[in-house]
């Protein structure tokens, strides 16, 4: 996915800048990188591979070549990211998050109509998402209009930060608003980011979120939008279950808090007799405390994850790799787990691989009976939207291998029914998922209790991956219809 930062300061932005850039490492683990503007109008700008090691330790030794008032920073999963593009709109520094699903149709576009108005930095050998926003934005006639015009041609997702020669700061979230971006201020500096848990230990206070499709001008003392916010938002749902880190808060609405009322939630609607509730690491954790607080039973950690080294399971390119990392990062405590019924909570199931090799483990250390509930919904599209899954095919997802197996995989296959918690193709589902994992009992989150759980309007929450439709773009609130969606979960603080 990855994740950005920007600062712009009356003193020197380097450290503010670092740190907060640091502070995004769980979002992405390809590659890192920095762009400062320096004072005499030039860029300083660095990028390191980071899938094995911390961004932190690649750029420690960089710090004291970077000086100056502004700069921005990324976690990058797509190309090596800042680019300083030289263009008719003078130099700028750039970075980008999020998907561009009909990128071969705007290089097309471009070529076609000779508006490569700028020459490529890149020396990867390819042209990647960020080089097209870029080409997208020189071909109009200032930067804002540039970042509209970007928000116009993509289709998927496109969150952007950009400074110039002149050190003019702009942040541009994109058209739907899928993914956050935070605005804080301190004494002389603002800052912009898409976690604000970097926010209260680098001094900054929380100023807004900003809005869905809004472009804004940063200085030190203030920000100011140049592009007034769209009516609609569909922000992913996904960042409260899994990606989003449980200090940060989206659109007013904390991670952790959401993750308890999940587990809330899948205590009251699939109750079971266990002895202990517990989670999978790390995120998996908050909903199992959730879950135990609601059901009045212990909370336990069979599983311990070993972080100094290990990279998130998602990260790698390749399966056998994903896999591997998955099976050393989790410690067993035999203690936990001999002669007990646990029930643990996950925040999702993609493939199952990872989830029945763990079962296994379980039951080979005399677990007695593995509950499974799940944080969100069966997966049943593929992300559209910001490029959350490394998944090459649509039949990575094991829902959809069921599908397949049971129906086929034609067009005229009805996959809404197997979105509907009520229907008997989605009990039958989740039934063949259970045994293929060999698990005691399965049952995942319904979709109206997630919404509850996040605490925003239906109409504001992308659910696409869940329920195959997006709001955004059709206009028709489709998630439950028999739920008052501006409604929370209550929830007591088990602390």
């Amino acid at each position: 996915m990855g994740g950005f930062c920007g600062v712009v300061s009356k003193e020197d932005c380097v450290s503010d800048l670092f740190f907060g850039t640091d502070y995004h490492s769980h979002l992405g683990t390809h590659r890192g990188g920095l762009a400062v503007l320096k004072p005499d109008g030039t860029f300083r700008r660095s990028i390191h591979n980071i899938q094995n090691a911390p961004f932190r330790s690649k750029f420690e030794h960089d710090l004291g070549s970077f000086s100056g008032p502004v700069g921005i920073g990324v976690i990058s999963d797509t190309d090596p990211q800042p680019l300083v593009m030289c263009s008719k709109l003078g130099t700028f520094a750039i970075v980008t998050v999020g998907l561009i699903t009909n990128i071969d149709e705007l290089m097309k576009e471009l070529f076609e109509k000779n508006d490569m108005q700028l020459q490529f930095s890149t020396t990867s050998g390819m042209v990647g998402p960020t080089e097209v926003v870029s080409a997208l934005i020189a071909t109009q006639d200032s930067i804002v209009a540039g970042l509209q015009y970007v928000h116009e041609k993509i289709k998927g997702s496109c969150s952007v930060l950009v400074v110039d020669e002149k050190g003019r700061f702009y942040a541009s979230r994109d058209r739907w608003g899928r993914t956050p971006i935070i605005l804080g201020r301190k004494d002389g500096a603002m800052i912009a980011l898409q976690e604000s848990c970097a926010l209260p230990n680098l001094g900054y206070e929380y100023v807004r979120d900003m809005g869905p499709g809004e472009i804004a001008e940063l200085t030190p003392e203030a920000d100011m939008t140049l592009v007034k916010p769209g009516d609609k938002m569909a922000i992913c749902s996904f960042l409260w279950v899994y990606y989003g880190y449980p200090a940060s808060s989206y659109e007013g609405r904390n991670v952790e808090m959401t993750r308890y009322r999940c587990g809330s939630a899948l205590a009251k609607r699939t109750p079971t007799i266990a002895d202990a509730a517990c989670g999978i690491p790390d995120s998996g954790t908050s909903h199992a405390l959730g879950y135990a607080h609601e059901a009045g039973i212990k909370f336990a950690r069979p599983f311990v994850k070993y972080t100094p080294t290990w990279a998130r399971s998602f990260m790698p390119q390749e399966q056998n790799q994903r896999e591997h990392v998955a099976s050393m990062k989790l410690i067993p405590i035999p203690g936990l787990i001999r002669n007990r019924r646990l029930v643990f909570c996950d925040d999702s199931i993609v493939r199952g691989t990872q989830l029945g090799k763990q079962a296994a483990k379980l039951y080979s250390l005399g677990c007695l009976e593995t509950h499974m509930r799940i944080a969100c919904p069966p997966l049943v599209y593929p992300c559209q939207f910001i490029n959350f899954s490394r998944s090459k095919s649509v039949y990575d997802l094991i829902t959809r291998r069921y599908i397949r197996g049971h129906e086929g995989d034609g067009p005229e296959v009805d996959l809404g029914k197997y979105s509907n918690p009520d229907s008997p193709a989605y009990r039958d589902m989740v039934e063949f998922i259970r045994e293929k994992l060999n698990l005691t009992t399965l049952a995942f989150q319904r979709i109206d209790d997630l919404i509850k759980a996040i605490g925003l309007p239906a109409e504001r929450l992308c659910t696409y991956c869940w329920t195959g439709k997006d709001y955004a773009v059709t206009g028709d609130c489709h998630h439950c219809p028999h739920c008052p969606c501006q409604e929370m979960l209550d929830f007591d603080d088990p602390q």
